[in-house]
């Protein structure tokens, strides 16, 4: 339980005060939120029902799509309700589960998305060993194990929240709960607890994009050995891979590695990896996947043939 707390509710600021930006803000989030639970649900539903879908790749791209979509809808609804609201009230434990939401699947999208890499990685470079290794049951046990993970680090965010102290004032400079907004309103130093987190979230998010960013150059320095059209397929699979890295860890990494000071340039940045990012993934990986692009066409076909 929070110590020493008399605060019941924070009051969001939101991304902007003027109404005609409020507006504007309402209309962009509708377009990027509505794309990405559509784009990610085609993608679940391509996977799903589609039998030339059925590598571990996509099996990671199953999950990848479901936490973009939930990681999503942990900010984007609520921040299109709160742009018709004058006063932009959440409650203290609504705001607790959204730092968790929040740190929930944006990590369990950090682990897929290093299972992936690993799947690319014993697919180039180990292709002999790939079934062995890349069997059904390991890549259960990696999800399950990314489920649990998430749940810990989530769970660590709240414990350390929950032991802050705030006794006013109570508004929050954002458009959501999140760790450093929070910290800055507490009644105490927060330079240990700023710390603890930095280890927690900003060690996962620098840790993680290092290793991708190594295994990617160790499965692009093994391309060297294979053929031309060996080469083309594995590097536009691996370029895509890379491309949702970047867009994901780059503002992660900005946000949670750094000491407990907010900058006005924190909104934009949550803005694109709490909503832009996972708008872009569906692109990415169909736009530049010619396989999820098939396999779309022929369920399309499959259902207007039914019809």
């Amino acid at each position: 339980m929070p110590q020493n707390n008399s605060v019941t509710e924070f009051v969001l600021l939101g991304l902007t005060q003027d109404p005609l930006r409020q507006k504007l803000v309402v209309f962009i989030f509708l377009v990027f939120y509505g794309g990405t639970i559509v784009g990610n649900t085609l993608i679940i539903v391509t996977i799903t029902f589609s039998p030339t879908l059925g590598s571990p790749m996509y099996f990671f791209l199953f999950y990848l799509s479901l936490s973009d979509s939930c990681f999503s809808t942990t900010m984007a609804p609520r921040l299109i309700v709160d742009s018709f609201s004058a006063k932009k009230v959440i409650s203290y434990n609504e705001c607790m589960i959204q730092v968790f939401a929040l740190h929930f699947f944006g990590s369990l999208e950090i682990f897929v998305l290093i299972f992936m890499a690993a799947d690319r990685y014993v697919a180039i470079c180990k292709p002999l060993r790939y079934p062995t290794i890349m069997r059904r049951q390991v890549c259960l046990i990696l999800i399950v194990f990314a489920w649990i993970g998430s749940f810990v680090h989530g769970t660590t965010q709240i414990i350390l929240l929950l032991r802050l102290p705030f006794c006013g004032p109570n508004l929050i400079d954002h458009y959501c709960c999140d760790l450093q907004p929070l910290m800055k309103l507490a009644c105490m130093d927060t330079y240990m607890v700023n710390l603890l987190f930095v280890c927690n979230s900003g060690a996962l998010c620098s840790f993680s994009f290092i290793v991708l960013m190594i295994s990617y150059i160790v499965i692009l320095r093994s391309l060297r050995n294979h053929s031309a059209e060996g080469r083309k397929k594995a590097l536009s699979t691996c370029t895509s891979h890379i491309i949702v890295a970047v867009l994901l860890f780059g503002p992660c990494i900005f946000i949670y590695t750094r000491p407990p000071t907010t900058l006005p340039i924190d909104k934009m940045v949550a803005v694109f990896y709490t909503i832009g990012t996972p708008f872009l993934n569906p692109l990415v990986y169909t736009l530049r996947n010619a396989e999820v692009k098939n396999a779309m066409r022929r369920l399309w076909y499959i259902k207007t043939m039914t019809e």
